[in-house]
């Protein structure tokens, strides 16, 4: 199967991909045949992308780290959870919440499951599923993206824990954020803004006198806007002043920020958001974190069309664990011409070839 722009889907397209809503029921099967109406109703759900099956990506396959039946019971555990604290008067909130930590906690335990005891890199697939509450699906996306940043720091199973945990509540504030601020379609106002900006303070409050959360789960839903060179919020830290598990988080939370689709921008493919913070590598986030989060995140997807610096066409056709960001490649096309018999090469093996573009908008060869 292959990854590609909905821009580019047309009626007799095979889908390779099962999509999935917030209630574990399939919205689009995998091995339907697109029609006109398919291709208009995945424009009204905003979907970007999705995999199609057909003679060049045959073969190729998508694993995700942690597999869609898992997925999809935990972000609607964590949706009961988190929604019942929303209901809670104020005076019931923090005592909910510490009810409900024992959800949270087996949510995280099972992440860890996946991701701990796997060799793989994380590999997540968010087109894949939709879901009416993104704040929900960013806190159980952005614990994946931890866990996996902690494991390959080489963090204790007991940290690598808390940092989930962290994870899971960092956002746990903007539930206290008006919804009319929250899901605003358009620009904050400055006031909307700095409103939104006190959800750091609201999860910090909520979280630091639970019984059965750590004080560090609160320091991370504190501190995870912070930026070491002084330019985050709420306080303006710096490098030494911001917490180890936080300086995770953040760049786990940006991550997701920017590959996920949002009210008001379109979501990014993950080797673009990459490129995005690392740009900000020892000026806004940790080095150490970055490093270890480029070895552990899949840079480009198994069924992704690129386009090679020599001008040669191919398909990511599998990874390549040694360096993420040189897969393997099934090259189909030469010098503008389909190959009559297609052939793998690993990246890694030439070091003068690098990939020049992602093409999800390639429009060819799809009998």
């Amino acid at each position: 199967m292959r990854l590609i722009s909905i821009n580019v889907l047309k009626e007799g397209m095979v889908v390779g991909r099962t999509i999935w809503n917030e209630a574990g029921h399939p919205l689009l099967h995998k091995d339907v045949i697109v029609t006109g109406r398919i291709v208009e109703r995945l424009r009204e759900l905003n979907i970007q992308y999705l995999y199609i099956d057909d003679k060049i990506s045959a073969g190729i396959e998508l694993e995700e780290t942690v597999a869609p039946g898992k997925r999809i019971e935990a972000v609607k555990n964590m949706t009961k959870a988190f929604e019942n604290v929303k209901k809670a008067k104020p005076i019931q909130t923090s005592y909910i919440l510490d009810q409900q930590s024992k959800v949270i906690g087996l949510i995280v335990e099972d992440i860890m499951s996946s991701i701990v005891n796997s060799e793989e890199v994380l590999m997540v697939l968010t087109d894949a599923y939709l879901y009416d509450e993104y704040i929900y699906q960013h806190s159980f996306q952005v614990a994946l993206y931890s866990v996996a940043i902690a494991k390959e720091m080489g963090y204790s199973y007991e940290d690598i824990r808390l940092i989930g945990m962290g994870a899971i509540l960092h956002d746990v504030g903007k539930l206290l954020i008006p919804s009319e601020i929250l899901l605003k379609p358009s620009n904050l106002t400055d006031e909307e803004y700095e409103e939104m900006k006190q959800h750091t303070r609201y999860g910090f409050d909520l979280l630091r006198n639970l019984h059965t959360v750590s004080l560090l789960v609160a320091h991370c839903a504190f501190q995870h806007h912070e930026r070491i060179d002084g330019s985050g919020y709420p306080r303006g830290l710096v490098d030494f002043e911001i917490h180890p598990f936080a300086k995770i988080i953040a760049v786990a939370d940006v991550f997701d920020a920017l590959t996920s689709n949002r009210i008001y921008r379109e979501k990014m493919l993950p080797s673009e958001a990459i490129a995005i913070i690392a740009e900000g590598y020892g000026k806004q986030f940790d080095t150490r974190v970055v490093d270890a989060f480029k070895r552990s995140i899949v840079h480009y997807a198994n069924g992704t069309i690129v386009l090679l610096t020599d001008d040669r066409r191919g398909i990511i056709s599998k990874q390549n664990h040694v360096d993420v960001t040189r897969p393997w490649v099934r090259i189909f096309e030469e010098n503008g011409k389909m190959l009559e018999a297609t052939y793998e090469m690993c990246l890694s093996d030439y070091p003068a070839v690098e990939i020049k573009k992602i093409e999800t908008d390639f429009d060819g060869y799809t009998e």
